[in-house]
């Protein structure tokens, strides 16, 4: 499967990184996130419909082989991460997408992160309580 012709696409959010390979085939591998299916690495429906978003938008659903290696963050974050890639992949693909794509918000990064913690508070901005006496 590695001598294949494949499309690559870079996606994160919050902590998570995602590298998507879409390969173009009739019967495709299916879609496989480090290396178990999509169903089982994400078991809630809404992700699995996130990450299938970027597809379905293009009309390009079962065309593709996918194969996601992703790390870091948690699920809802992996999953954004996988959606972007998945979206720049088949940007790779065929610019043509671009505008499609762009309507629905799949190419634009989430830039919200984990704020950091500033000293002499609890967290980034949780105070200490105040105590009179």
């Amino acid at each position: 499967m590695t001598d294949m012709q494949y499309y690559e696409g870079v996606g994160r959010r919050k902590a998570a990184t995602a590298r998507v390979r879409i390969y173009p085939s009739d019967t495709g591998v299916g879609f496989v996130v480090n290396d178990k299916p999509l169903e089982e690495y994400f078991t809630r429906e809404i992700d699995q419909h996130e990450i299938l978003t970027p597809l379905k938008v293009c009309g390009a659903e079962g065309k593709f082989g996918v194969t996601v290696k992703v790390r870091g963050g948690g699920v809802t974050g992996q999953a954004g991460a996988v959606r972007l890639g998945v979206a720049r992949a088949l940007l790779k693909f065929n610019p043509e997408y671009r505008k499609t794509l762009r309507d629905h918000g799949l190419l634009t990064r989430d830039p919200r992160a984990k704020e950091r913690k500033k000293p002499g508070l609890k967290r980034a901005r949780k105070a200490p309580q105040y105590t009179k006496r």
